[in-house]
């Protein structure tokens, strides 16, 4: 019997069993990761796809709800076109919406958005029909609530889709643990029968499910920053790659998500109005600077999209500039949309910080035009009603509204008081900016 386990056999023995449990800890490890990758690739192909649409979409309808009320005050016709491209824009998300492979929960969405663009349409054709009163009335009493209860759902979707995702992610993780679990068990039994040659493949599982049990906690976590320390070319490098995409998709989303301007990444009008409620809340007194460049139309139709885009990208960095220089740690600045921003600072900065702007605007201004239009001192161009006339070089207005002149100051009554006070500016010429000063009596 002793003859028969030869050391040559019990090497070779050995070497079998270490090759056994070897290939088990491997194979396993194999068919792990190859499961991880499919749910990884669902998770960053299907889970992100809801993620966007219910973003485009709760935008799209603040994009809507924001032109209504301008039209409604304002009653400029082409306020009417950029509303039609929005419920447009809405079409064709409801029609990726119908196409996608959601979630059961998603369905009776269509069937609300559907509701809702009957009575959208309705409202732009009391628009075009300049019935700016039983426009108003409709926007109010119809739409409005339709937006809300739509808006609330989109919210409620969010949410749950959010659980669902939270709810993968844990079992990705649960799902990591039980394949490091086994497979160090598997590769312990190797090592424990003197397999040294399995003790490298055991690291290296050992160091690759780590990191990514700890990336998937991470995340699961809302770490997007999580770094995952696989530098391979195997399926663990493989599955490393997938997920810090998966990372970075999820980062994407939470800027995407922001109300922020796409070109000049400044806050949008969710983000101004909602600091404008919390200083009204709190108390807290401001200085409300409306921003509006003069005679940008006439600039963007005669030098074009890029140029023109190019201009408002200058007036964002140049107002980052100033509030940096003249403002304090938490003043806002928002970009509404087009050519119009919003500067919310202290009372007592807010003077001086328009001042700045202004001189800063005027200095910087030639830089936009070419030497012909520069000497002459004017463009060409149409106006809206479509007659050929000379335009003016780019300047700036600014209204200020002081909200301690302001009996029970609210973001509507504030943006009321900017226009009024854009009315009078317009009619002026060169930059100039205008405080209201008069107090409202009680």
């Amino acid at each position: 019997m002793s003859s028969y386990f030869t050391l040559t056999r019990k090497v070779a023995l050995g070497y079998l069993v270490i090759i056994t449990f070897s290939l088990l800890a491997v194979g396993y490890a194999l068919i792990s990761l190859h499961d991880h990758n499919l749910r990884t690739e669902q998770l960053v192909g299907g889970q992100f796809r809801a993620f966007t649409l219910l973003r485009d979409m709760r935008q799209n309808l603040l994009g809507q709800e924001n032109l209504e009320k301008q039209l409604i005050i304002l009653r400029d016709p082409q306020l009417l076109t950029l509303l039609e491209r929005r419920a447009a824009d809405l079409d064709s998300i409801l029609e990726n919406l119908k196409s996608s492979l959601l979630p059961d929960y998603f369905k009776t969405l269509p069937a609300e958005i559907d509701e809702y663009r009957i009575q959208a349409r309705h409202l732009m054709q009391v628009f075009d029909q300049r019935k700016w009163e039983q426009a108003a009335t409709i926007a109010s009493t119809t739409l409005a609530p339709l937006r809300k209860q739509l808006l609330a759902n989109l919210a409620d979707l969010r949410t749950q889709h959010q659980t669902t995702l939270d709810k993968d992610l844990h079992e990705l993780s649960l799902q990591s643990s039980k394949a490091y679990s086994l497979t160090l068990t598997l590769a312990l039994i190797g090592i424990a029968l003197s397999a040294p040659a399995a003790a490298t493949v055991i690291i290296s599982i050992h160091r690759s499910v780590k990191a990514l049990k700890k990336a998937t906690h991470d995340i699961a976590a809302g770490s997007f920053e999580a770094k995952i320390d696989i530098h391979s070319n195997d399926e663990f490098g493989q599955l490393a790659q997938d997920f810090s995409r998966m990372a970075q998709k999820l980062k994407e989303f939470e800027l995407l998500n922001l109300d922020a301007n796409p070109l000049t990444r400044l806050p949008g009008n969710l983000a101004i109005d909602r600091e404008l409620e919390r200083r009204i809340a709190q108390q807290t007194p401001f200085a409300h600077l409306y921003i509006d460049l003069d005679n940008f139309k006439a600039y963007g139709d005669h030098y074009g999209y890029k140029l023109g885009s190019d201009a408002i990208n200058m007036v964002g960095n140049l107002l980052r500039e100033v509030v940096k220089q003249e403002g304090n740690e938490d003043d806002l600045v928002g970009h509404i949309g087009g050519d119009d921003y919003v500067v919310l600072t202290s009372p007592e900065r807010g003077e001086e910080m328009a001042k700045a702007i202004i001189r800063i605007f005027d200095s910087r201004v030639p830089k936009l035009y070419s030497k012909e239009d520069l000497e002459a001192g004017f463009i060409m161009g149409t106006d809206r009603h479509g007659i050929k006339r000379s335009f003016p070089l780019l300047t700036i207005s600014i209204a200020i509204t002081l909200s301690e002149n302001l009996e029970n100051p609210s973001p509507l009554e504030i943006s009321h008081n900017c226009a009024r006070m854009k009315g009078h500016l317009k009619q002026l010429k060169n930059s100039n900016y205008l405080i209201d000063r008069r107090k409202q009596l009680p």
